[in-house]
Order: structure tokens, then sequence, then C-alpha cells
């Protein structure tokens, strides 16, 4: 046994999305009490730290529905089924910003909100990076405007709460840290 796991003893589907899942299971407490979990399944995504030859973060500035406001985030994007996450990494750097990279380094992954969600994004870091003449296309649904920003920017956009999700932040702290 895992040290203070949860046993689940049923588990109840609430919704079935395009991106999430979301259920309900009765779980029996280290001290033998029973509770409910509300737990989100999701496939998991990317991020993409890309640095241009000039020494620049790679970011873009979409509207963010669940927060009814526009922030500034690396790139980013859930995996396909049976994806490898480098791949995912590829096609969200091509589609949201335009860029290639020849080198491609995985750096991490880790959970985003644990308390309730399964989701975890794998971090890669993306060099060299290049032009596609012919990129390919944001999904239907995505508008995203393309910056470029010096690490002190970063620093600046998290302060001010342009930068406001943790993958992104981590990203400006992990740059700092080199």
């Amino acid at each position: 046994m895992k040290k203070f796991e949860e046993k689940t003893m049923q588990t109840t589907a609430i919704f079935d999305g395009k991106i999430v899942k979301l259920q309900v299971d009765d779980v029996i407490l280290p001290n033998g009490n029973m509770a409910k979990r509300e737990i989100i399944k999701h496939p998991g995504a990317v991020a993409v730290i890309a640095i241009t030859h000039e020494g620049k973060l790679v970011v873009v500035e979409q509207y963010r529905k669940a927060l009814e406001r526009s922030i500034i985030e690396i790139p980013a994007g859930k995996i396909e089924p049976d994806e490898e996450p480098i791949v995912t990494a590829r096609r969200e750097l091509e589609e949201e910003t335009g860029y290639g990279a020849k080198e491609f380094t995985y750096l991490q992954t880790f959970a985003t909100s644990p308390g309730f969600a399964d989701e975890v994004i794998h971090l890669f870091i993306a060099k060299d990076l290049y032009k596609i003449e012919n990129k390919a296309q944001l999904d239907e649904d995505e508008f995203v405007e393309l910056l470029e920003v010096s690490l002190e920017e970063a620093q600046v956009m998290v302060a001010d709460e342009r930068i406001y999700d943790a993958k992104t932040a981590f990203a400006v702290l992990w740059l700092g840290l080199q």
C-alpha cells in the first residue's frame, strides 16, 4: 500500500467531453472513513520553452475563457491518443508560432492540479529555431498572437500577471536559474 493511499471502491462517470472527463470516486481513506473525490481525467499535454537565436523566449498571447482574460503562455497543447509527447511538442510549436526546432530536449513532467485532475505536462526546451514556410494551421477555435520576449521582460510579465499560468511561470523561473 502506498503512503496515505485512498482505495477506490466505486467510480461514477459524470461527463465525457472532447478534452476532459469528470468522475466521482467513492474512496476509503487511510483512517477507514469514506469520502468522495471529484476527479478530472485528462490525456496529458506538452509545453515548449522555445528560445530564439537571439536568446528570446517565444510566447503566445491568447484568451482563456476559464479565466475570462488573455494571458501570455509558452506554446502548449493536448496530447492526441497514442501520440508521443515529442510529436505533440513539435506540432504545437509549429502550429502556435510558425517555428520548428532542430533541437528538442525533454526537461521534466509535472502535475498541473493534483488536487482534482490527473493532467500532467511534459516540458521540452526547443533551440536552433527556424521559421516554417507552410506552417500548420491553428485549431479552428484558437486565436493567438506571437511574441518574443527577453528573460527580463518575461519576469516583469510574471510580476504584473500577464503571465499567469503555472507552466509559463515555471519556464521563466527555470530560464532565470540557467
